[in-house]
């Protein structure tokens, strides 16, 4: 009789896409923790996630958990950058969209507020916020205006009386159109410098219009928005935020994350092409049998390797309050890129499965796709890095 543990298509323990093992340098408390969000995630957000990406819908009915597990406040919670950095990689691995939304809401959302926020700002938004009872956007790129929008951000804020009136278009703004809270950076008419202002987008003067047929990050709904003669008290500015130096401290550290994002790509980019190998069969054995397909497994697990130990390098660097726009740049440029070659591979692995998102890599293809763009798209990063390394810009002045 044969056991079942010699059948060559009996399960086996194989290695976890935690390739180089990061998890045993967290704390017990952490290590727990991040079980149990993975837990969560693998179990009620992937596959869920599927029919919402499709319809390019919110799924709102899967936040109330994911609040249960603090991922409305995990960048505020203390833990160690490690921690926040695998727990975005693990929602990543879940759902891209899903990760994007939340990661831009930790670093971006309540990041800002935290930081640079009044404690009556801090107090009005955060608790709302940290439950994923209120939702956020940032509003900092236009419609001509992305990469250049430290110097061509045209949207302008003017003193009134005892308020400001804010005028001008943004574009690309996550969550937009369902936003609570809108961030809004505009230039001040008086002086010339860039400011924040917290905006409640139920104000007159408010308008969003979602940004539909994209091919990536389909659950986040990104928005058009359009200010028009929108009023604000004085107290809607961020006292903290008065020049675009704030905000380039944000936009360091979410390009650092964005880097964390491309780790979880490829956590499931590993994930469903191994699956698939193993399961599949062609010519009377496993996929998974063939020397060209375990050449992809094998590059998928090693760029993956290789983007963890960049990013977990980052943390410490961060942890030390080191962390430059140049490593940013450099690590997020790097990630991406791994991850579209990694994602690509995978799906010609695939075959004609491969182009059908509930089979899950078209659908991780085509979220790569986004963040490679966003946060800077792949080739300013570069350009960032090259700057830092030569000593010469290739920017146009």
């Amino acid at each position: 009789m044969t056991s079942a543990a010699a059948s060559p298509r009996a399960p086996r323990s194989l290695p976890g896409p935690d390739l180089l093992h990061l998890e045993r340098q967290l704390p017990g408390s952490e290590r727990e923790r991040l079980h149990a969000i993975t837990e969560h995630l693998q179990a009620e957000v992937r596959h869920q996630s599927v029919d919402a990406w499709n319809k390019e819908e919110l799924p709102r009915h899967l936040l109330p958990a994911l609040a249960e597990l603090g991922l409305g406040q995990v960048a505020q919670d203390g833990s160690s950058r490690l921690f926040q950095g695998l727990v975005h990689a693990q929602i990543a691995r879940a759902d891209i969209s899903l990760s994007a939304l939340l990661g831009i809401h930790n670093e971006l959302i309540v990041g800002t507020i935290a930081a640079f926020g009044s404690p009556e700002q801090q107090e009005t938004w955060l608790p709302g916020l940290m439950k994923l009872e209120r939702l956020g956007a940032f509003c900092l790129t236009e419609p001509d205006h992305g990469s250049d929008i430290a110097g061509g951000l045209a949207t302008t804020a003017t003193r009134d009386g005892d308020g400001w009136v804010l005028n001008g278009r943004k574009r690309w703004i996550g969550l937009g159109t369902v936003a609570d809270l809108a961030l809004v950076w505009a230039r001040d008419t008086a002086d010339g410098r860039i400011k924040c202002f917290a905006v409640d987008t139920s104000l007159p003067g408010y308008t969003a219009s979602k940004i539909e047929h994209k091919i990536g990050l389909r659950i986040m709904q990104n928005a058009d928005i359009e200010l028009t003669d929108l009023r604000l008290p004085a107290d809607a500015l961020l006292p903290g935020a008065e020049d675009f130096s704030a905000a380039n401290g944000l936009l360091k550290d979410s390009r650092a994350w964005v880097g964390w994002q491309a780790v979880g790509a490829q956590m499931a980019v590993f994930d469903i092409v191994r699956d698939y190998a193993i399961k599949r069969i062609q010519f009377g054995k496993p996929l998974a049998s063939f020397q060209l397909v375990q050449q992809v497994i094998a590059e998928a697990a090693g760029n993956l390797a290789a983007c963890s130990g960049l990013m977990a390098q980052v943390t410490r660097v961060q942890e030390a309050d080191d962390l430059q726009m140049m490593q940013a740049a450099l690590a997020k440029s790097t990630a991406t890129r791994l991850a579209r070659q990694s994602a690509s591979q995978a799906r010609d692995a695939l075959g004609g499965n491969g182009l059908l998102s509930h089979y899950g890599i078209a659908k991780v293809m085509a979220d790569i796709e986004a963040i490679h763009t966003y946060e800077g798209s792949y080739h300013i990063n570069s350009l960032i890095v090259g700057r830092a390394l030569t000593g010469v810009s290739a920017f146009v002045s």
